[in-house]
């Protein structure tokens, strides 16, 4: 079975006008795999691809390509073209596209949909951008309590084709209120004369459309749902959210999560899309504070200048003390961004975390110290490159690498859980942000720690 078009088959068949031949070759593919035939041939030859495609699957395909294939494609369709492709998505994938683009071409794109469309599409726009309503789609099943079971499937024959999911019915009362949704399997489990609100249970969860997508990211995986239902302030059902779209919110903040937390602002588009300047400027903001932060490690070195001219042998443990502070932050940072993230760990939780990550800093502040003890031991017996008071300097980066891991365990994972509490993006604490801040605190850690055991001999 043939998984793709190649290039070559593609611009062959284009070639030798056997459009025929390529329309048959392309209904025999699944939509991920006509995603990657357009990637691979390109926008010119992309349209045609589009072209002899049904309308719903070219749509469906359509909302799959990059952001920037698909800037191309809609600067190329002819506007009957465009008006079917649009007509033919689901509203929520029409939403998200929409959300990609100027508002310039998004009013000019509403404008070609039909009344009823345009009307869904504008209203969906309205919701706050990252809400849950920009998510949703009004294409549902919904059925009333006094239906019986034989109406109840009667209406969902009727309208299969049109619903976004047909394994969930929602259940509203004369006034359009939400009062249940109820598995397909269980009303077609129930005899056909019962009635709908014997097989309810009286127990759903429900989104509301200016919650955050966030949230509805954790109730989808909370409730292992596959769709749920989405109500307005008065508890009136306006649509539903499926997993699919879950799934993208999820990837994207992920993503989002992930880059931050490399220490660059969160690319909005994929890394071949975004334009080089743009990724020029995402980086050098970031790279920009963090180096201006790590000059003040230099100033720090500067305070401790006469104990570093009295024992020359402290300045080289300065990369080994900063550098384990450094990391032990950048993991605690790590483990708690993405706690938080999927709900592992809350800002309550707080006393938990810090008593964990300071007893953990402790135990990994031990082992390295003894590792760094014993390598200054060995080196001496077979060297005079620490001096006669090799003793008293391995104790010194026993003692000051306890320290440093401990304040980095500890800043690492409070400043994310603070950045929470405040209603801030925890992964902006991202790991080279916490190892700046240790790298410059370490330094005064070190050499507080070097002034009280070597005082009295090396200073």
């Amino acid at each position: 079975m043939v998984e793709w078009l190649s290039s070559t088959t593609v611009d062959e068949l284009i070639t030798k006008s056997r459009l025929k031949s390529l329309k048959t070759e392309l209904e025999a593919l699944e939509a991920a795999d006509l995603v990657e035939t357009i990637e691979a041939v390109g926008a010119a030859k992309g349209l045609i691809v589009l072209r002899l495609l049904p309308p719903a699957k070219a749509a469906e395909v359509f909302t799959e390509l990059t952001h920037s294939l698909r800037d191309e494609l809609l600067e190329a369709l002819t506007s009957e073209k465009l008006t079917e492709l649009l007509q033919s998505m689901a509203p929520d994938d029409r939403t998200r596209i929409f959300e990609e683009m100027p508002g310039e071409a998004v009013q000019r794109l509403v404008n070609l949909l039909e009344p009823a469309d345009r009307r869904t599409a504008l209203a969906l726009l309205g919701f706050p951008e990252g809400s849950v309503g920009r998510l949703m789609t009004p294409n549902y099943i919904m059925v009333r309590p006094d239906f019986t079971v034989r109406q109840a499937l009667d209406h969902v024959r009727s309208r299969y084709v049109l619903a976004e999911t047909a394994n969930d019915l929602y259940v509203v009362d004369e006034s359009g209120v939400l009062i249940d949704d109820i598995l397909l399997g269980a009303v077609v489990a129930a005899p056909p004369g019962q009635r709908v609100r014997d097989v309810m249970d009286y127990r759903f969860v429900a989104l509301q459309a200016n919650q955050d997508q966030e949230e509805a990211v954790a109730l989808f995986r909370r409730h292992y749902r596959s769709a749920l239902p989405v109500v307005d302030s008065g508890g009136k059902l306006i649509g539903i959210v499926t997993l699919d779209d879950i799934l993208a919110v999820s990837e994207r903040e992920a993503t989002e999560d992930f880059q931050k937390v490399g220490g660059l602002e969160a690319l909005n588009e994929p890394y071949l899309a975004t334009g080089f300047w743009t990724l020029i400027r995402k980086r050098g903001g970031w790279l920009l504070v963090l180096f201006l932060s790590e000059m003040l490690t230099a100033s720090a070195m500067g305070r401790f200048e006469d104990e570093i001219a009295k024992a020359v042998v402290l300045a080289l443990f300065v990369p080994l003390i900063i550098s384990s502070g450094g990391n032990s932050g950048s993991q605690a940072a790590s483990l708690i961004i993405r706690a938080l993230a999927i709900g592992e760990v809350r800002t309550r939780d707080w006393w938990m975390v810090m008593r964990r990550e300071l007893l953990s800093g402790l135990v990994l502040g031990i082992a390295l110290g003894l590792v760094g003890f014993s390598r200054i031991a060995l080196w001496s017996q077979f060297s005079n490159v620490y001096g006669p008071h090799w003793v008293l300097v391995a104790t010194t980066i026993f003692v000051s690498l306890i320290g440093v891991v401990m304040w980095g365990t500890l800043s690492g994972s409070m400043l994310p859980l603070a950045l929470k509490r405040i209603g801030l993006d925890p992964a902006v604490s991202s790991a080279p942000f916490v190892a700046t801040l240790v790298d410059v605190t370490g330094i005064f850690i070190y050499f507080e720690v070097a002034m009280l055991v070597l005082k009295g001999t090396l200073l």
